[in-house]
């Protein structure tokens, strides 16, 4: 039997090319050519399904967030209607105001996860980007009595795409969450690295951390130390982290994980500023690699 890379009789195919698993005539242009604008098409298709996941996830949590609001306006305007003096009325309405900026927030974050954004970058305040990132998850971090506390320090605009860092992050919180089943803390960091002009943006719990042998693979697509979706059907897949880190070096960034069995684990992203990345450089193309998947050991907490 002929070996690819070998010469071979009439077909005059001598060198193979294999791309996802398939083997590919390397004179066959035409083919090759094809086979390979299909599993763009797969790469773009995949990504759209992990944001649309994503977004599922997200659905139930922003409802009922959404529902706690409209019941802070409604009893706050009965509250209106029954009394008639000025000063009950002003706050009344005080309150009604804060809670419709509150669900116009929720609103405007989410519809800015659905909506099908440019694939570039542009100048980004993470401060707001993670903000309104927990605002998305603040009810299920309340539910799962998960405390945050946050060290903001000055730092300039990033050079990202908003909503993929957002997906990150999302993902990131999601998996802080879960590895503290009986509440924890989450501490999260912005931070400005002047020497390498990067700003730093780190997620740190206080869980049941990653054994040392585990940590090597968990970017690993299908490589997961989840026995499945945990209670909130959220987890479990091994595409998470794998698709964090795509994002993050598409954005010619870093992600670093540190962790200690007992104590818990950081993520570290380092991700350019806007002076440093400059506003000609091109989009970035999420890369999505899927080896086969592989059978993983279970484990409940990441």
């Amino acid at each position: 039997m002929r070996q690819a890379g070998q010469s071979g009789g009439s077909c005059g195919a001598a060198t193979f090319r294999q791309s996802w698993g398939i083997t590919v005539p390397a004179s066959n242009t035409d083919h090759r050519q094809d086979l390979e604008q299909q599993i763009e098409a797969l790469k773009q298709q995949l990504a759209q399904a992990q944001t649309l996941t994503a977004l599922g996830e997200l659905t139930s949590t922003t409802t009922h967030e959404f529902n706690n609001v409209l019941t802070t306006i409604i009893n706050y305007a009965k509250l209106g209607l029954r009394h008639k003096d000025d000063q009950t009325r002003e706050k009344a309405l005080d309150k009604i105001l804060l809670a419709a900026n509150r669900a116009a927030k929720i609103t405007s974050t989410v519809l800015g996860l659905a909506r099908n954004r440019k694939a570039g970058q542009e100048p980004t305040n993470l401060v707001e980007l993670v903000e309104n990132t927990l605002l998305l998850l603040e009810r299920e971090l309340n539910k799962y009595r998960i405390a945050v506390e946050k060290n903001f320090r000055p730092i300039p605009a990033a050079y990202v795409n908003g909503n993929q860092i957002q997906q990150v992050l999302l993902n990131l919180l999601i998996n802080a969450r879960q590895a503290m089943p009986n509440g924890g803390r989450v501490m999260l960091k912005l931070a400005y690295d002047a020497q390498g002009d990067m700003i730093d943006l780190v997620v740190r719990d206080n869980g049941c951390g990653i054994p040392a042998d585990k940590l090597p693979r968990i970017f690993e697509p299908f490589y997961t130390t989840k026995a499945g979706p945990d209670a909130s059907g959220k987890g479990g897949t091994g595409l998470g982290l794998s698709m964090c880190r795509d994002i993050i070096e598409a954005h010619r960034g870093r992600i670093r994980v540190e962790s200690t069995i007992g104590k818990g684990t950081a993520f570290t992203l380092k991700l350019p500023t806007a002076a440093k990345a400059g506003p000609k450089r091109p989009p970035a193309a999420v890369p999505i690699t899927l080896p086969l998947p592989t059978a993983t050991p279970a484990n409940e907490c990441r």
